[in-house]
């Protein structure tokens, strides 16, 4: 894991203010260290600048607090929503459209992308 870290895949401000413990289970971790690898550093790589995890890891109440679906690939570590903060999000985007991916979502307009493994 080069570019990202298991606490920033785990990290959330809901989370924070509901003092909900988003603690990952030893197979989440294995998941999103495989997203990571496989996905997140590669798609880092090729687009040249930082990318920011929005929301990854999600325990089912952290879920269920921020309105994501019960079926979620968060819960398991295997998801990222994703944003450059620098307009260049649809460059991403056609870079995640050439790395492994189970799930990849245009979210709200651009506003970020969604990708699962």
């Amino acid at each position: 894991m080069k570019y990202f870290t298991i606490e920033e895949l785990t990290r959330s401000d809901t989370a924070g203010r509901c003092r909900i413990d988003n603690t990952p289970t030893p197979e989440s971790i294995a998941n999103m260290r495989r997203l990571v690898e496989t996905v997140l550093d590669p798609a880092r790589e090729r687009l040249g600048k930082a990318i920011y995890v929005n929301s990854g890891y999600r325990c089912s109440e952290l879920n269920r607090k921020v309105g994501g679906v019960a079926n979620s690939y968060h819960l398991q570590g295997r998801a990222a929503d994703l944003d450059t903060r620098t307009g260049d999000n649809r460059r991403l985007y056609e870079i995640l459209l050439n790395l492994p991916h189970t799930e990849l979502i245009w979210e709200q307009g651009g506003k970020w992308i969604h990708i699962a493994l």
